[in-house]
């Protein structure tokens, strides 16, 4: 990612200098910038020399594991920079982490950014999605910069200043759990087409391609096509997919979004679905025991009785579903990035963020800008599910939808993305819940008080007394 970003940095046209404590890292970063085109780049080879290369006021972007290593890292530099010299930390690191660093380096006269990086390594290199928060003067420092790296989409470059503190690194982890969500629902996409409709990796291709041509076209759904081409040519030549183990690795992102949501009382089902079912991939050897046992108690296997199947329909309803899935996913992102900006004062602009999220990154997606243009709209929509033309959407799929859910649940095949999406969808959409009874049960045993809807304050009832007295 570091090499990557250096090059596309020097590549705009801008000077820059390089250091790595691995000094091979150095000369290989050296050696691609010769080769693709003598940028000006520049290897340095100590802490020393790196700060000491820059023109000033020094702009400097590390990426490094967060954590430790960013402490280690900035005390090694920071002990030659001057004030007024800027740090910028692009990884992906807890919001609060930066949050102190941004008081530390103040302490020193120095400013800080804590800037998201989403789009991997082709990203770096060709075109990031660039989300930096903290210092608005460090900012402005680099802004010309970042806006000729970033990707660049119809309105603009992918980059904006996401505002104060750690939102910056906020914004990008929540990205990542909205990723999250995109990558199970699509997984789920597949289970049911491979299991339900017996479709093999080539017509799957041809699936996937057809729908990044429409509503769904994304930045995952275009590579899953593409994965689903790639033969195994060590073994047999079969489709490589069907050779990788069933388990999701994962950096912490996904469950720090989850945690947020917890805290700040937004309900993120889809996320925190996607989030369980990587743990659950984790116990493959648990599953695999307790396949065998279930088996062994006379649990018959759905998911090979595929029988009959309209395989156009069942696309056609799969591709639906998928799509309000994604809208529910986002709308929990959205809502949870609204509700710390809230307890912060960030201000964020949602509309803004979907924009820079159009291009680069890894949920780049068409669908991005209208939900930019939702957020324009109103920019106090209480939820995205209700802008008038999602709403639209979410009721002519609704059918679709619940035909895969309910199709998968009597195949034996796991949805908790899709299923997590619709519960969402119709608990949002309900004027009156069950909570009524849930509110009882705690006023029961621990007068806990309730509210009527008929008249104004707090109610507790002696439900014991009045219920042993109902039975007389």
């Amino acid at each position: 990612m570091g090499q990557n970003l250096a090059l596309n940095i020097a590549e705009k046209g801008f000077p820059i200098s390089v250091y790595n404590r691995t000094t091979s890292k150095v000369d290989e970063t050296l050696d691609r910038a010769h080769r693709e085109g003598n940028l000006p780049l520049f290897g340095q080879y100590n802490p020393r020399d790196f700060v000491l290369s820059i023109q000033k006021p020094r702009s400097i972007i590390i990426l490094v594991k967060a954590g430790a290593p960013v402490d280690q890292t900035i005390s090694a530099l920071a002990a030659h920079m001057e004030p007024g010299d800027t740090i910028i930390d692009g990884g992906n690191e807890w919001y609060e982490n930066t949050e102190r660093r941004i008081s530390e380096a103040s302490n020193q006269g120095l400013l800080y950014l804590g800037m998201g990086v989403s789009g991997g390594e082709d990203g770096a290199r060709n075109g990031p999605s660039l989300m930096p928060g903290g210092s608005h003067e460090a900012y402005l420092n680099i802004r010309n910069i970042l806006e000729k790296v970033a990707a660049q989409v119809d309105d603009g470059p992918c980059v904006t200043y996401i505002g104060e503190g750690g939102s910056g690194n906020f914004v990008k982890m929540v990205h990542n759990g909205i990723e999250y969500g995109d990558m199970q629902l699509i997984s789920e996409a597949y289970d049911v087409l491979k299991n339900v409709g017996g479709l093999g990796n080539d017509e799957l291709a041809g699936i996937f391609e057809e729908w990044n041509r429409g509503e769904l076209e994304s930045f995952l759904v275009e590579i899953t096509s593409d994965i689903f081409r790639v033969k195994d040519e060590e073994a047999g030549n079969g489709g490589l997919v069907d050779k990788i183990l069933d388990k999701t690795g994962m950096k912490g992102t996904g469950k720090w979004t989850v945690q947020q949501a917890a805290e700040l009382s937004i309900a993120a089902p889809t996320i925190a679905a996607s989030l369980d079912s990587r743990y659950m991939s984790g116990l493959k050897e648990e599953r695999e025991a307790a396949s065998e046992i279930f088996r062994k108690e006379g649990l018959k296997e759905e998911i090979n009785n595929v029988g009959v199947v309209d395989k156009k329909r069942l696309i056609d309803d799969v591709r639906k579903a998928l799509y309000a899935s994604k809208i529910c996913s986002y709308a929990q992102g959205m809502n949870l990035l609204r509700a710390k900006s809230v307890e912060k004062g960030w201000n964020l602009n949602l509309g803004e963020l979907a924009r820079i999220w159009k291009g680069g990154c890894i949920i780049r997606a068409v669908f991005l800008d209208r939900i930019k243009q939702a957020y324009q709209r109103n920019p106090v929509l209480a939820n995205l599910l209700v802008d008038p033309e999602f709403a639209r959407e979410m009721v002519q799929r609704q059918a679709a939808w619940r035909r895969v859910v309910g199709l998968a649940i009597q195949k034996g095949i796991s949805v908790p993305g899709m299923s997590a999406s619709l519960q969402y969808f119709d608990t949002y959409r309900r004027g009156r819940l069950p909570a009524n009874l849930v509110q009882a049960q705690r006023d029961y045993f621990g007068a806990h008080t309730y509210e009527r809807i008929d008249r104004p304050g707090s109610f507790h009832t002696e439900w014991s007394k009045l219920a042993r007295k109902a039975r007389l």
